[in-house]
């Protein structure tokens, strides 16, 4: 019987890849209406195939819009969006999501929830009757590597917000995504849960090597867990600094509080404030 792939490290990739894996090419997405606001204009991102990059930025400035329109839930209303080589007409299937709120379905057990994309997306779906066993290795293995071993019968009412939050990581990588499309996952969190967290998703991210798209607004977690840190302007959003990560893996969560760590995230500041300080020409 054939088993699903287990977890298992990747080749990093090259520094210089000669296409990337996502990219957004001047694109411009104006909300519905005849007087929809302009959330993004002019917009060009280039993220290499197994790279992780962390998107920062004003407040309403597009950093969620600009998720919705890589993994092909909004349709970009100029330009051009290409993942893995392929222009984006639609909502994306190899994508795993994790958000702020970790929305597991209360009815279900911590494992059931892991498991839930393997019900809906096509080639697991199919799959799933006759290899349910190895997939539910699969998705234990997933959870004790992020400490939830023993919590595979428990409901989310049974857990802490840190701990949802950890299934909520398993859930959105158990289908082996190409892209992990990360949004605000622990802002919800207390200080020192977030940033247990952040060494966790170092963690899978070493183990598992997708591409990553992490909006936040802590320039600590951003500057912690990304290759590069893009910062957006004011809506209308476009990317205006970039950032490069100096510091190999493993991190280590001493290294953000040493001088230099310090001063590039005083640096991003000052970028976003620069680009809070923008006046708007939404037309």
């Amino acid at each position: 019987m054939a088993t699903p792939a287990p977890l298992m490290a990747m080749d990093a990739p090259a520094n210089a890849p000669a296409r990337p894996f996502v990219e957004l090419d001047r694109v411009a997405l104006r909300y519905p209406g005849s007087h929809g606001a302009l959330a993004l204009r002019d917009l060009n991102l280039r993220v290499g195939k197994g790279e992780f990059v962390a998107i920062v930025g004003p407040s309403g400035c597009g950093k969620s819009t600009l998720m919705k329109v890589v993994t092909g839930l909004w349709p970009a209303s100029e330009g051009a969006v290409i993942v893995g080589g392929h222009e984006v007409s639609g909502p994306l299937k190899f994508v795993g999501m994790a958000f702020q709120n970790s929305v597991q379905l209360p009815w279900r057990t911590t494992l059931a929830n892991v498991m839930l994309p393997l019900e809906i997306v096509e080639p697991h779906r199919r799959k799933l009757r006759r290899e349910r066993k190895a997939y539910e290795a699969r998705a234990r293995e997933l959870l004790a590597t992020v400490g939830l071993a023993g919590s595979e019968s428990r409901y989310p009412w049974q857990l802490s917000g840190g701990m949802q939050q950890r299934a909520s990581l398993c859930r959105a990588l158990i289908h082996q995504p190409n892209l992990l499309m990360l949004d605000e996952p622990f802002g919800a969190l207390d200080a020192f849960t977030k940033e247990e967290l952040w060494g966790v998703l170092q963690d899978l991210y070493l183990a598992t090597r997708p591409t990553v798209i992490l909006v936040t607004h802590d320039l600590r977690e951003a500057l912690y867990l990304a290759d590069r840190v893009l910062v957006m302007s004011n809506r209308p959003g476009r990317i205006v600094h970039e950032r490069h990560n100096p510091d190999p893996r493993p991190r280590d969560l001493d290294e953000t509080f040493s001088a230099d760590f310090t001063r590039i995230v005083a640096e991003l500041r000052h970028h976003i404030s620069q680009a809070r300080r923008e006046v708007s020409t939404d037309a």
